[in-house]
This record gives C-alpha cells, sequence and structure tokens, in this order.
C-alpha cells in the first residue's frame, strides 16, 4: 500500500488530484467547525450524553463530531447517502429509471440529477427534525421563526456544499468522494474517543495507572487484529470458474481461454451495519424525543431496549442478517450474470448455460453472503457485546469496579469503513498507475 501511494505521489498527474482530494477534505473540516447561529455553547456534553448510544450518535461518528456540536456540517454526508440509497432501490422497482441506468452516460447524468433533487428534499425534513430537537432540548439561544429559519437554511445550505464536495472529488480527485468524507470524519473523531475510552478504562483514578495500560495496550492489540482480519476477509474471493469457447473471426480465433467469476467475500461493505444500526435505533431515538423526563416508555426502552441490553444486541445482528441478503439481491442479478456469460461464448464449468448456470451462482451466492454476514456480525457486534457484558456485571453486582466501554459501541462499524475506504482507495490508485505505468514502474 505504501509503495502504491509512493508511487502515485511521483506521477504529477496524480499527485495533483491527490492534493486536490487533500484541499478538499481540508475544506469540508474546516466546515464542520463552523457554528451555526442561535446554537447554545453547551450541546456538545449534553447531546453526548443524551444521543451517545442512538441512531444520532452513530450520525454524529459519521459527520465527524459536527452534529454533536450543531455546525455548518452537521447533516453530514447522511442525506445524499440515503438519497443514493432510495434512487438505487427505486431503479429496481421503477422500469422508467431501469431504463436511464442503462441509458450510458445520458441515464447516468438523469440518476445524478434525481439524486441531487433527493438530497435536498431530504435535507429539508432532516433540518427540521434536528432542529426542533435542539429546541426541544433547549440547546438555542433563540428560537422565533426568523431563528428557526435561519438554523434550517443552514443545515440545508451545508448538506448541499457537502453533496458538491464529494461530486468534485469524484470528477476530479482520487477515490469515492463520499468515501473520502466519511474517512475523514472517522479519523478525526479517534483522538477524542481514545481519550473518553482512557477515561472510561481507568475509571477517574479508581484503576492504578498501570492497569490501565495494560487494558489499553489490550485494547489496541485487539484492534490491530481486528483491523488484519478486515482487510484479509475484505479482499477475500469465491471465484467460480468459466470457461470460454473457441471461436474463428475471420483469420482470428477467440476464446478458448479460462478465467474465473469472482464474487467477494464482503460484497455488501459496511451498508447492513447502517441499515441494521439506524433501525435498531430508533426505539431508544424515539423514547428521547417524547419527554426529557422519566416515564414508563423511556424506562422499558433503556432496560430492555438500551444499546447495553441482550434485546438490542440479538436484534441488532439479525438485522444485519437480513439486509445482507436485502443488499446483495438488489446489487446483483445472477441470471443477467449468467445470460452475459453465455452471450460471450462462456459456461460455467460442470453446469450446462441456462437455468442450471443461474441456480449455480445462487448457491455459491448464498453461501458467500452467509459468510459475509457473520464476518459483519463479529467486526460490529464484539464491541457491543463488551459493553452488554460489562453492563450486566455492573447490574448484578453494583459495587462491581468495570471499565465503561459505551464508547465502543459504534467502534466495528467505524473500523469497518475505514479500512473499506483505505483499500477501495488504494485499488483506485493501483487501477489508475496501471493507466499510466512503464515498464516497472509498479514493480
Amino acid at each position: 500500500m505504501f509503495k502504491t501511494l509512493k508511487n502515485a505521489w511521483k506521477t504529477p498527474e496524480l499527485q495533483k488530484k491527490m492534493l486536490f482530494t487533500l484541499f478538499i477534505v481540508l475544506l469540508y473540516r474546516l466546515g464542520a467547525c463552523i457554528c451555526v447561529p442561535y446554537v447554545s455553547a453547551d450541546i456538545s456534553t449534553s447531546f453526548e450524553s443524551l444521543y451517545g448510544s442512538t441512531v444520532l450518535g452513530l450520525m454524529s461518528i459519521l459527520s465527524g463530531g459536527a452534529m454533536q456540536y450543531a455546525t455548518l456540517f452537521a447533516l453530514s454526508v447522511s442525506p445524499y447517502i440515503t438519497a443514493s440509497i432510495v434512487i438505487q432501490l427505486l431503479t429496481i422497482a421503477i422500469p422508467a429509471l431501469e431504463r436511464w441506468a442503462k441509458d450510458g452516460a445520458n441515464g447516468q447524468k438523469k440518476i445524478a440529477a434525481l439524486t441531487r433533487y433527493v438530497t435536498i428534499a431530504l435535507a429539508v425534513v432532516t433540518s427540521y427534525g434536528y432542529s426542533m430537537l435542539l429546541k426541544s432540548q433547549g440547546w438555542l439561544v433563540k428560537s422565533d421563526w426568523f431563528a428557526m429559519l435561519v438554523i434550517n437554511a443552514a443545515f440545508c445550505a451545508g448538506a448541499a456544499l457537502v453533496m458538491w464536495l464529494a461530486e468534485l472529488v469524484n470528477e476530479k480527485g482520487i477515490g469515492n468522494g463520499i468515501s473520502i468524507i466519511l474517512f475523514a470524519n472517522i479519523i478525526s473523531r479517534l483522538p477524542s474517543m481514545g481519550v473518553s475510552l482512557w477515561n472510561g478504562v481507568i475509571m477517574n483514578g479508581i484503576y492504578h495507572w498501570a492497569i490501565g495500560v495494560l487494558i489499553a495496550i489490550g485494547v489496541l492489540a485487539v484492534v490491530v487484529a481486528t483491523v488484519g482480519f478486515v482487510v484479509w476477509v475484505t479482499n477475500s474471493e469465491r471465484r467460480i470458474p468459466i470457461q470460454y469457447a473457441k471461436r474463428v473471426v475471420g483469420r482470428k480465433m477467440y476464446g478458448g481461454q479460462a478465467t474465473n467469476l469472482p464474487i467477494k467475500l464482503n460484497m455488501t461493505g459496511v451498508m447492513p451495519i447502517i441499515f441494521a444500526s439506524s433501525i435498531v435505533s430508533i426505539p431508544a431515538t424515539i423514547s428521547e424525543f417524547i419527554s426529557n423526563e422519566e416515564n414508563g416508555f423511556k424506562q422499558f426502552i433503556k432496560s430492555f431496549f438500551a444499546p447495553t441490553t441482550w434485546p438490542y444486541l440479538v436484534v441488532f445482528l439479525l438485522l444485519i442478517i437480513a439486509f445482507s441478503y436485502f443488499y446483495v439481491l438488489i446489487s446483483f442479478n445472477p441470471v443477467e450474470v449468467a445470460n452475459n456469460i453465455a452471450q460471450n461464448g462462456g459456461s460455467v464449468r460442470g453446469m450446462r448455460p441456462g437455468r442450471p448456470t443461474v441456480q449455480y451462482i445462487q448457491k455459491i451466492l448464498k453461501r458467500v453472503t452467509l459468510i459475509g454476514a457473520f464476518f459483519l456480525c463479529i467486526v460490529a457486534g464484539a464491541p457491543m457485546l463488551v459493553s452488554v457484558v460489562t453492563t450486566a456485571l455492573k447490574t448484578l453486582n453494583p459495587t462491581m469496579v468495570m471499565p465503561d466501554f459505551s464508547i465502543l459501541t459504534f467502534g466495528g462499524s467505524s473500523l469497518l469503513i475505514v479500512v473499506g475506504v483505505a483499500l477501495e482507495t488504494v485499488r483506485d490508485l493501483e487501477a489508475q498507475l496501471s493507466l499510466r505505468a512503464s515498464k516497472g514502474f509498479l514493480g
């Protein structure tokens, strides 16, 4: 990876793209520090204590803390990601959008324009809900109609700017713009997460500093091992052997080659985790919206469906598995793949073209998806399991001194995003290097 970065930096054109990408990230981070008018200065601590383990806490992590401080880019890439997913789903359900998707560059431009419109609409809805949350919690110094109008306009403008910056990276930079911004957001949160984890481990002086250091080293070792595991699984793939028949065109013979159809082990990426986290956190988030005071519903959620309870963890893992199959279903079409193989004169070894090939690919796809779903459950569920176990032990024995690992609730999801984006960006650099490479350039 470092060799690829070194070679890319030596290429003037790629160096300009890398510098441009860094410049866009810098602009984004500056925008994430610009405060929106009429927001109280004490929002940060209150927000973290109330919503750190809800879907709003996840959105705060994905925004690099911008939502926690209610800055210009508080909505971050969430409206754009949601709009892209909605359009992707509608492309399968609506024939007109499906024709656009298959219409080449012209159709992609139409889909991109529609995605922008949906992003703005979602930003308006999200900003209104977020501003009402700020108002209900008393985090606004002024809440008349003009102040609310300014706050909502600022949030919507910030979401539009983020969308524009991401598309600039796609056009003139390196990697996927949304992924790069997410990567920068999560990386920017690492120092504060490390401090919070350290404070939770040493329990404000209850533990001896030496024990705290040993626990911190153990956590760091687990993180390094997890990164290696994530890289290995992300690069793993199941290869289906394909044999192409020989054919004569004019005086030349084509085909007769053996190749593979690669199916990645983690085909879905981090999307099932994001979907599952959003849905399973809805009850806890709704309970906070209902009232600031303790009531029966809020007590029930805290006791049986908080992020540190067993029901929450079980439902979360089941949703990850379900969304893994759902996302593969909408993004990979075995019938279309089998038809493309047959049209190019190929066939899966040992399988007849047509329905047998489709059934064989579907069988392999189901097995690979199940393994990938279990992988996501391990990466995202292990940190949550630690929090659940420590909370359960504290409940059984209130006098027991246990470290606070609540900061790790979304640690697995963040780690998966960071590693996935890093690998994707390196592959993009390698692909562009191969187009410009001279002999031995990558050697």
